[in-house]
């Protein structure tokens, strides 16, 4: 592999999906041949903290917001000549991608730009839509999470830039979530007994699907009395899901941990009897899950899931199989997969047990990180 410099607004300790998907990647590079240009964050202390604990250094802008412009890119620029890179990984394609050849021009021999959820909302609109072009030319591959990625992003990209195009998911650290991680303690911690657990974990946000959830609890009370939905995360829609608890009458049957430390986060998986997450799609089409790396974090965890179709979501579960799709934002359908799994405790184990083999075979980290060093 090149040695290379990682363009990204999206790294740790800033939390979510696409922070931890740079950062492990990062990880299993050779730390001697890596370089990180990252925004900034709301909290400079617990930045130098973690900044200082990485193996290979991580430059951070002034900004919380790298953008494209004349500075940011002089300065992307004038690191990879500092440092001797010849590789170049954006971490999230658009916008960062419009800087390849800026790049290209202080010397980057190879430039790889990952594409997520937004990417595919960018090719829906004409203005962005000409941006990505510009971006697909500019770089030597993208890399798509899955088929509805791709299906929405290459349209938008020259034939030639969409003919590069390589599937680049995030993966599972096997090793960390995994059916004995902790799940008993924190049913303890929570005062949650032998209580039947749906568990979903996520950032707060209405695309994720927990109002769906807390709206399909009576249904599910109706024939489980004693079930109890365990939402894990923090984010904006937190005060909005808890109000809808209190209107639909299941307080009581909803405990809302807030945001969570990412090295707790596997006990809180292993919690529950089922994962659930019916995601839907907002903002026709704009707004739209990418992947669902939860899914697959839950079925390493061991756990039968029920994911929504939205977007990606359904390249992550293997239906009928290691779960089952639903339609996102309808109660109804959500609870009733999930009173099929809480009804049947060896169907769960069986969809738990296949979750978990596909995982160790086709999503963990090392094999998708050689594929990302190749491509470097």
């Amino acid at each position: 592999m090149d040695k290379t410099l990682i363009v990204t607004n999206d790294f740790p300790p800033r939390p979510g999906g696409i922070q931890a998907f740079v950062h492990s990647m990062a990880l299993r590079l050779d730390p001697g041949q890596v370089v990180v240009y990252a925004s900034t964050w709301r909290d400079g202390s617990e930045v130098a903290r973690f900044d200082a604990e990485q193996p290979f250094p991580v430059v951070r802008d002034r900004t919380s917001m790298l953008l494209p412009t004349p500075r940011v890119t002089a300065q992307a620029a004038g690191l990879l000549r500092e440092h001797g890179c010849t590789s170049v990984w954006f971490g999230a394609a658009a916008p960062l991608g419009l800087m390849a050849p800026a790049l290209r021009k202080a010397g980057a021999r190879r430039i790889v730009a990952t594409t997520h959820g937004h990417e595919a909302g960018w090719a829906q609109l004409p203005a962005s839509r000409q941006l990505l072009r510009r971006i697909g030319e500019g770089t030597d591959t993208i890399t798509y999470l899955g088929e509805y990625t791709r299906s929405r992003i290459a349209p938008a990209l020259t034939p030639r830039a969409a003919a590069r195009m390589v599937q680049l998911p995030p993966g599972v650290d096997e090793k960390t979530f995994h059916p004995a991680s902790g799940g008993d303690k924190v049913r303890a911690r929570l005062g949650l007994a032998d209580r039947p657990v749906i568990v979903c974990v996520s950032r707060l946000v209405p695309r994720k699907g927990q109002d769906t959830l807390i709206l399909g609890l009576p249904r599910i009370l109706a024939v489980q009395p004693d079930a109890v939905l365990l939402v894990v995360g923090g984010g904006p829609y937190a005060n909005e899901l808890k109000r809808l608890a209190a209107q639909t009458g299941v307080t009581d049957s909803v405990v809302f941990t807030g945001a969570v430390p990412w090295e707790e986060l596997p006990a809180h998986f292993g919690a529950g009897d089922v994962f659930a997450m019916p995601c839907r799609t907002r903002r026709r089409g704009l707004d739209v899950e990418g992947l669902g790396i939860v899914y697959l974090e839950a079925s390493a965890t061991g756990l039968p899931v029920v994911a929504g179709d939205s977007g990606g979501a359904p390249d992550a579960v293997l239906d009928g199989e290691t779960g089952w799709v639903v339609r996102g934002g309808v109660p109804e359908d959500a609870a009733d997969r999930i009173l099929a799994l809480l009804g049947d405790a060896e169907l769960r184990q069986r969809m738990g047990e296949h979750g978990r083999k596909w995982v160790e075979d086709a999503w963990r980290w090392d094999l998708l990180a050689d594929r990302l060093k190749a491509l470097l």
